[in-house]
């Protein structure tokens, strides 16, 4: 101990308490495992169950013959965070409408990381769920996270051989269905306070001239709260259900900036109280892509930012 004060963890998540080289080398790439876990789950959650399963094996690890802790950590993260996505997926078939990654709130500098905010938008992470388990991993990986085909190959129980053709394959089918590289966090910014200017006002002429026209709004209620139930795509489709009806209610409505996920995001208040999240995505000064989660149990990580890392 150094005499600090140590900020108490956020509720739900799991950091062991500190004190032998094995919970002090945990602890010091424990972010770099949840960014891993998070972009193979999109969930918060599960990703903070995949952490304490990989903490019981990695406490139970001899460290005299772990050559590598980062390398071996990501190894032991990645089998956890695989074995939870094939139970997950079933579960996800059953869910009620469309189904959104959980919004996280993100500090600034993670919005200035191109690589990293393009790899945990919520455009990308959609990208991601149209991949099998195996592929996910394997793009993840190698894509995202940099890691080589024989320690890849390792945490998948794949050979190099298959992980290269797999990479190729996952590869080809991010490409097809990848979004354009988004606008710089500035001017994400702006259009984004426009946008909530036009929301708040309900200036229909505003918000219109905002939308591109190919626009797509993407709803996530969980069968929980009222949502679109599948995708509204257009500008005029999503201005009238937005402006016509989607926030149809006698509460005060209010807007807050916030950036989850590494992007540009509002939090919708009713009379005060957050109703949902409602992440933008931004190209060439037009939003294209409206994420919003109303789900209460995807909301619970959007007060206290959360550390994302690559590295």
């Amino acid at each position: 101990m150094d005499g600090t004060t140590e900020q108490a963890p956020e509720e739900g998540t799991f950091t062991p308490a500190a004190g032998d080289p094995a919970t002090t080398a945990f602890v010091a790439h424990r972010d770099l495992l949840f960014t891993v876990a998070y972009e193979m789950l999109g969930s918060a959650a599960d990703a903070e169950d995949v952490l304490q399963e990989t903490w019981l094996r990695w406490s139970a690890v001899g460290l005299d013959r772990v050559r590598d802790r980062r390398a071996y950590l990501v190894r032991i993260t990645t089998r956890q965070a695989l074995n939870r996505l094939r139970t997950v997926r079933r579960r996800r078939e059953a869910y009620v409408g469309p189904w959104l990654p959980e919004p996280l709130l993100t500090s600034p500098d993670v919005a200035e990381d191109v690589e990293l905010a393009e790899s945990v938008s919520m455009a990308m992470m959609l990208v991601l769920e149209t991949l099998a388990p195996t592929e996910r991993a394997v793009f993840v990986l190698r894509e995202v996270f940099a890691v080589e085909y024989d320690e890849i190959a390792a945490a998948v129980g794949r050979s190099p051989a298959a992980v290269r053709q797999i990479a190729h394959r996952a590869r080809a089918r991010v490409r097809a269905r990848r979004p354009r590289v988004a606008v710089g966090a500035r001017e994400a910014r702006a259009v984004a306070d426009s946008f909530r200017r036009a929301l708040e006002d309900r200036d229909a002429e505003a918000f219109l001239a905002l939308l591109a026209p190919g626009v797509t709004l993407v709803g996530d209620g969980g069968g929980i709260r009222r949502a679109a139930v599948r995708p509204i795509v257009g500008a005029g489709q999503v201005a009238r259900f937005y402006l016509g009806g989607g926030l149809r209610t006698e509460a005060r409505v209010t807007c807050e900036p916030t950036s989850v996920n590494g992007g540009p995001a509002l939090a919708v208040l009713l009379d005060g109280a957050l109703d949902s999240v409602m992440a933008l995505r931004v190209e060439e000064g037009l939003v294209t892509g409206l994420y919003v989660v109303r789900n209460p149990e995807k909301l619970t990580r959007v007060t206290t930012p959360t550390p994302l890392t690559l590295r």
